[in-house]
């Protein structure tokens, strides 16, 4: 039997997949539509999913979307009621187009797909819970989720255990901890719900000197985590806006005008809400070790993203074991809304998968050689065939040499991180290569840190991380015995003069508080990937790569070898390899600006 899961409409449109029981494809919209976090209704992601299985909507066993439309509208609507006759605009907005469409979303698949087969709408933080706990290795778990807002609740908990969740407690709107995440991150002048990963990543640089601001006067912590919001700071239920001029006064100035020059100001403000977060999400977990007795914990929704939090949790928190749903956000709704379909509706069995049910998060297209080969011989472009062994080789000299490699293999990584099917990859080793790769191939702001990719093996040597990270879910601190002494000018620097300074041996992927958002590579998930990096090790002594998603500002991760190669061929990229083929440039680190122009920032 296979499952539709579908998420729509707010942030990251989704569709995955299921056949009995096993997710087998998953992929967001933006994929498809070259629309960066496309809310849309993911028409072709639900295409290439039925397509892939070779089936059409008809022979669907069952449909599940990822949350309760009427439920959803009545919090709307009782919010817009609560502060009339305020909120005029924002309600003016959006009702016209629930009236429309939104409410009616089972009439709306059912019209899209042509199917006439049973549908089932869990509620939001079910679906993250189905989410966070059926695909993870645990046959018994307590399950955390936290994000902006479903229907109505924020947060949850509650226990899984074998094929059913029961959720014990929930945290309801206003009072949110995802929203006031992104309150900062609208007043730190990034968008909400795409910019919240680099108020994470500018929070080092700066120093917590809002932090009592914060807890005094917009929100009150509680030791069970639970928190309240004071309203009087925020903007969200009654206007188009996060915050408001009281806010603004509390913190010095208005938001921040996006592209403009960051202040330490901003800086600091970022430490202190990735402080103050830190803080509720340890509360949170100590207070669901307490209430369920359970070792292993399970995370999900979007604030679980926070992969600093994670490491937190995992290091200073009550639970021996954590598992993160790599799509933790709303796309990964769509894979809880179809195990919630298989295990509570259906009521089939489950057995926990320690091989991995996300299967390295490896969920989307896939292109033959002989496509790519096709697509190479179309437009003419040069290329060397190599076999993998000859492949892994070449492509580790190049990266020793601090060539920059486009680097496109197999199924597309479903969620927001790439993880070695496309990735752009450098050598960690060099100090200049952070700026290079923001600066020159990317397209974005200079503080944003990136990832070390590294051999499995070999990670605790590297990294404080005694387990597996596959996912770039935990952030732990470089290991001392790779860290170098500062020189005694370094005490005196301040904000992003501190990149200046390299921190250990691999200094591209060590953020400015010695720290990396770890991924730990498998050969049994990623032989090809683990292959190279073997063969970089082996030509280098060092294990790790720096893996970062290929594609530059603006757009979403490249699906298609003609995607892969319009981004090479308009980057200052060296080479890149498309499957078993190898293209270089003649002339390395060419870039063409205008090109990179036509980006709308993120």
């Amino acid at each position: 039997m296979y499952i539709l899961g579908i998420s729509a409409y707010y942030h990251d449109s989704a569709a995955c997949l299921l056949r009995d029981g096993v997710l087998v494809a998953a992929a967001q919209e933006e994929r498809f539509t070259r629309r960066k976090h496309d809310a849309a209704f993911p028409t072709q992601a639900i295409a290439y999913r039925l397509h892939e299985a070779g089936i059409t909507a008809r022979e669907l066993g069952l449909v599940a979307f990822y949350e309760k439309p009427f439920l959803k509208f009545e919090r709307i609507l009782e919010t817009f009621l609560s502060v009339a006759p305020r909120g005029l605009a924002p309600f003016l907005q959006a009702v016209p187009l629930w009236i429309k469409k939104r409410l009616w979303m089972k009439d709306e698949i059912r019209r899209v797909l042509d199917y006439d087969g049973p549908l089932i709408c869990p509620e939001h933080h079910r679906a993250h819970a189905g989410a966070a706990f059926f695909p993870s290795p645990f046959r018994e778990a307590a399950i955390l989720t936290m994000d902006g807002v479903g229907e109505w609740s924020t947060t949850s908990y509650g226990v899984g255990r074998d094929a059913a969740i029961e959720l014990q407690a929930e945290l309801r709107f206003p009072h949110s901890l995802g929203l006031l995440y992104s309150a900062f991150t609208y007043y730190l002048g990034f968008r909400v719900n795409s910019g919240e990963y680099k108020v994470m990543g500018l929070a080092p640089y700066g120093e917590p000197r809002y932090t009592a601001a914060i807890l005094d006067h917009l929100v009150e912590l509680h030791d069970d985590g639970s928190l309240a919001l004071n309203m009087d700071y925020f903007n969200y239920c009654v206007g188009m806006t996060m915050t408001n001029t009281r806010f603004a006064q509390l913190f010095g100035g208005p938001p921040r005008t996006p592209e403009s020059p960051l202040e330490q100001r901003h800086m600091d403000l970022a430490r202190s809400i990735q402080e103050v977060t830190e803080e509720a999400m340890l509360r949170m977990a100590r207070h669901v070790q307490r209430t369920t007795g359970q070792h292993a914990l399970c995370l999900g929704g979007g604030v679980a993203l926070n992969c600093v939090g994670n490491g937190r949790i995992l290091r200073e928190g009550p639970f021996t074991d954590l598992w993160v749903q790599p799509a933790a956000g709303d796309a990964g709704g769509a894979v809880g809304a179809a195990f919630c379909g298989w295990h509570e509706y259906l009521g089939h069995a489950r057995e926990a998968a320690p091989d991995d049910a996300m299967h390295g998060a490896f969920l989307g297209p896939a292109f033959a050689q002989a496509e790519i080969d096709a697509f190479l011989t179309r437009e003419g472009v040069a290329c060397v065939p190599l076999d993998d062994d000859t492949l892994a080789e070449r492509v580790a000299a190049l990266l020793a040499e601090g060539r920059v490699i486009g680097w496109f293999q197999g199924r597309m990584e479903f969620g927001p991180r790439a993880l070695g099917n496309r990735s752009i990859l450098g050598d960690p080793r060099s100090p200049r290569m952070q700026s290079l790769l923001n600066q020159k191939i990317k397209g974005r702001e200079s503080f944003r840190p990136f990832a070390p990719a590294v051999l499995a093996e070999h990670a605790g040597a590297y990294f404080e991380l005694d387990r597996p990270s596959p996912y770039m879910l935990l952030t732990a601190p470089v290991h001392p015995s790779q860290r170098v002494p500062l020189p005694p000018e370094a005490a005196t620097c301040s904000g992003l003069a501190r990149l200046a300074q390299p921190r250990s041996t691999i200094p591209a992927v060590t953020h400015v508080d010695d720290s990396a958002r770890v991924q730990t590579v498998h050969a049994a998930t990623n032989p090809r990937f683990h292959r190279l990096l073997t063969a970089f090790a082996a030509r280098t002594g060092c294990p790790v790569l720096i893996n970062t998603s290929f594609n530059v500002r603006g757009e979403p991760m490249v699906c298609t070898p003609e995607e892969a190669y319009a981004c090479y061929r308009h980057t200052a990229m060296d080479g890149l390899v498309l499957g078993n083929s190898l293209l270089l440039k003649e002339a390395p680190g060419t870039l063409d600006t205008a090109w990179m122009t036509r980006f709308a920032p993120d």
